[in-house]
């Protein structure tokens, strides 16, 4: 069996990377952060040495232009950022558990439920290596068909990953059915495997629903993230399992998509999957150990990819 991820002979210096989906403001208890899986995909892949950038709208208003200044800080582009004349930019009110947690009440009616699939995003996703999209955007029929219009354009050979990123009530079935139906990868944990599951009527072990989806869907990768037990990672018919990694808990916002970010790079550079899965588990746990999102990632984790350190390649 063949361990590797070839998908084409020559690997690029440079990935270009495109997050579709929800931009917003965390108001946690600390205070607030920049949010939305969609977003800390983009700078955690900004990071890690990707020409990344975020397909997403924002208000015409403080909380919005604080959003596009901080993405110009960290060399983020924002061409693709639309502003909205009238609709606010988002915000989720969330509280930390003791065992850090996070729950979420998301504000609708705001920004990101009016993404628009202009001439600018289209031109972004043709030319991307990867895309990454969620459900959570997709709440409203708007965006579900932008979403579909932004897929449509993609090329034929890109890794199009659904992080399905479920939050109560906005669990649709006919868009969770849709979405894995123009993605090639996906990503979900193991509070969301179960839903699939029930959804798709998939029996056995959490391995073999997996090669299930995989299979029903046609699938090129699916990762699991299991929180302190490590994850599952499949490609190619291959399964690596990871465990956990003990650390100490700050907070756990952000961890999953800094994981996801983590397996889509090192997909691309066609990485052995034991490689790939130890890597973001590693980012993932670092990030847990941090507060917000998007913390700094230490030397250790950016060598890998040979990313100098460069100012840029910090927090949003």
């Amino acid at each position: 069996m063949n361990t590797t991820l070839a998908a084409s002979p020559d690997i690029k210096d440079t990935f270009k990377i495109v997050g579709i989906g929800e931009v917003l403001w965390d108001l946690l208890p600390a205070g607030k952060q920049l949010g939305g899986a969609p977003a800390n995909f983009v700078c955690h892949a900004r990071a890690l040495g990707a020409d990344a950038r975020l397909i997403s709208r924002v208000g015409d208003d403080t909380d919005g232009r604080e959003i596009i200044e901080r993405f110009q800080a960290r060399g983020l582009p924002t061409d693709t950022l639309e502003i909205d004349p009238s609709a606010p930019t988002g915000t989720v009110s969330v509280t930390v558990d003791a065992q850090g947690h996070p729950q979420y009440l998301i504000h609708e009616n705001v920004a990101w439920d009016r993404i628009a699939a202009d001439e600018v995003a289209l031109e972004a996703v043709r030319n991307a290596d990867a895309v990454c999209f969620g459900s959570l955007a997709q709440r409203t029929p708007h965006v579900v068909q932008t979403v579909a219009t932004l897929l449509a354009a993609t090329r034929p050979d890109a890794l199009r990953i659904f992080d399905i990123n479920l939050r109560p009530p906005f669990i649709l079935p006919d868009v969770i059915t849709s979405s894995l139906t123009a993605a090639n990868g996906l990503k979900l944990n193991e509070q969301e495997l179960p839903v699939l599951a029930e959804l798709f009527q998939l029996t056995g072990s959490p391995a073999e629903q997996i090669a299930a989806l995989a299979q029903r869907f046609s699938l090129r990768l699916i990762a699991l993230t299991r929180g302190g037990d490590g994850s599952m990672l499949w490609a190619d018919g291959q399964l690596v399992e990871q465990s956990g990694t003990p650390i100490t808990v700050r907070d756990t916002v952000g961890a999953g998509d800094s994981f996801t970010t983590a397996v889509t790079v090192g997909f691309l550079h066609r990485w052995p999957l034991a490689q790939i899965s130890q890597h973001a588990n590693a980012v993932a746990a670092y990030v847990c150990s941090q507060a917000g999102a998007t913390p700094p990632l230490p030397a250790t984790l950016l060598q890998p990819f040979q990313v100098p350190l460069r100012k840029d390649a910090v927090t949003c």
